[in-house]
């Protein structure tokens, strides 16, 4: 069978297309990129048009650049980047620009409503915090999260909120515009902390939609992740250049799949993602929370199961601001010999940057780096909080800061990966997947500094698609996702830590994990206005 899963991340949408068989194959694939629009606000908007498009031209590519007809396909889903709010009105138009995971335009909104009361836990409203906990084992405490963004809307934009006829994340406005169909899957629904998770209540919560003052009437019907949403609309079918009925699952969000498509599927199973952000993720059949940590439990796909998730919102994206900044802009200063063809050997800059950075000690001559480039969640909430370089010397040079971006990732990864230790048993090995995954010098760092075994799976920037594919081929086939998943992906490579590096990395860890609390009366000086 043929099936094709788009995979929307922060930026842009990678489309697959799948043959599932005796196996799991990419036979093609596309990227359309699409705008992240970030003012010194917080704001960060995205343009829901952007996103159409992206599909449509994706989409058709696939048939230019494969023999496969649109006519074997057999299904289509999204895994897509979670937390946005997309508000539409009764003609299914978006009414504003979405809100994506990033923005925290209710940070004002959350400390209004949470920030209030004489009893506080975490810094927010006791009350409040025990009804969440008891409901769904979590809580709205981050400006960043959905509900805060709504309430936002209603206080700022009255006029629009008049309008508002349905609240939606990334995925679920997607399947709308495929299908007609307004749904919510459970992930999504869980991700504004107003869904009710314990056994035989599962779904909106009145009583929480009642404490928090939000519109019963703007919360859509909740469908498993694993059901059929409806078939392509005639219009959406003929700008994807797909057959019109074309069965659309409903899928969900990244965090929803990657544990799928990384063969984490086992109760116990711990992964670890780098892409633009990165996560620690432990698969769970029990709810676990720590509002201390900000550390939740997301739904999965199968009702009854959970990722326990710790969030880094900047992860790859500081690499990609490091090779922005510090290498494209005088690439030729790190060639050591002109006439070396070390260019030609390396697939792409990342292969060449990689075989620089290997040549620079572990612990990068000193340097550490702080990856809280758009603020933290996890294991500390503070928007203010920023990237820095700490500990430069002159003797140090660019290729010492660039090393010390990837291991301040990692530092973070491990710090997370702690706070899971303390809630339950994380595994060992840990699959690493994502972009990240892609480098043999991160995947051995990351072992270093975690000091865990780190497995890879092929196609690991994928995982998220490959885990939607999968879920799409059990729909299909009548199997279970999890056991599909463990047999379709396997270990690709492993990685031991080296003892030769661990003095050096728990010197620099133990400097880095301080980092913040020494620093964070002088983040909030400086950044008033953030």
């Amino acid at each position: 069978m043929h099936v094709i899963v788009y995979d929307f991340g922060t930026t842009s949408v990678k489309t697959c297309l799948f043959k599932v068989d005796d196996a799991i194959e990419i036979v093609a694939s596309d990227i359309a990129s699409y705008g992240l629009y970030t003012n010194e606000r917080g704001s960060a908007e995205q343009n829901a048009e952007e996103w159409w498009e992206a599909v449509c031209s994706t989409t058709r590519n696939l048939f230019e650049i494969s023999d496969v007809e649109p006519s074997q396909v057999e299904g289509i889903s999204f895994v897509s980047q979670m937390q946005g709010t997309v508000l539409i009105d009764e003609e299914g138009r978006v009414l504003r620009p979405p809100m994506n995971f990033l923005d925290n335009k209710g940070e004002d909104e959350c400390r209004k409503h949470m920030g209030k009361g004489l009893i506080k836990i975490a810094g927010c409203n006791a009350f409040k915090l025990l009804r969440n906990l008891h409901v769904n084992k979590a809580g709205p405490l981050s400006g960043k999260d959905p509900l805060w963004k709504y309430k936002w809307v209603k206080t700022h934009e009255p006029e629009v909120f008049k309008k508002v006829y349905k609240w939606l994340d990334v995925g679920d406005y997607l399947l709308y515009c495929c299908t007609g169909k307004i749904v919510r899957t459970p992930d999504t629904a869980f991700a504004t902390f107003l869904y009710d998770t314990r056994k035989g209540k599962e779904g909106w919560n009145k009583r929480l939609l009642k404490m928090y003052k939000v519109n019963p009437e703007h919360l859509p019907e909740i469908i498993d992740n694993t059901e059929v949403v409806g078939g392509l609309l005639p219009e959406a079918a003929k700008e994807m250049g797909l057959l019109e009925e074309t069965p659309v699952f409903a899928g969900g969000g990244d965090v929803t799949f990657v544990n799928i498509g990384a063969g984490s599927s086992e109760v116990g199973d711990t992964h670890i993602y780098i892409g633009t952000s990165g996560w620690v993720s432990t698969f769970l059949d029990h709810q676990v929370v720590d509002p201390i940590k900000m550390m939740a439990s997301v739904l999965s796909c199968k009702n009854g199961y959970f990722n326990l998730y710790a969030e880094l919102e900047t992860a790859g994206k500081c690499y990609e601001w490091a090779l922005r900044n510090l290498v494209l802009d005088e690439i030729g200063m790190y060639i050591d010999d002109p006439k070396s063809n070390l260019e030609r050997k390396c697939i792409n800059i990342y292969d060449y940057i990689a075989s620089r950075i290997e040549k620079v000690p572990p612990g990068a001559n000193g340097v550490i780096f702080t990856p809280w480039m758009q603020g933290n969640r996890c294991p500390f909430e503070d928007n203010k909080a920023g990237g820095m370089f700490f500990n430069l010397n002159i003797k140090n040079k660019k290729v010492d800061m660039i090393r010390a971006v990837l291991e301040g990732i990692c530092y973070h990864m491990r710090w997370m990966l702690e706070g899971q230790d303390k809630k339950v048993k994380t595994s060992n090995p840990i699959r690493f997947v994502g972009g990240g995954a892609l480098s043999p010098v991160v995947c051995q760092m990351m072992a270093d500094i975690t000091g865990r075994t780190i497995e890879t799976v092929n196609n690991t920037q994928e995982v998220g698609a490959i885990g939607a594919a999968i879920l799409v081929a059990a729909g299909i086939k009548g199997e279970d996702v999890f056991e599909l998943s463990k047999q379709y992906v396997k270990v690709k490579q492993s990685y031991e830590p080296n003892p030769a590096n661990r003095e050096v990395y728990q010197r620099q860890y133990n400097v880095f994990n301080k980092l913040y609390k020494n620093n964070k009366k002088s983040f909030h000086q400086v950044n008033v206005d953030s």
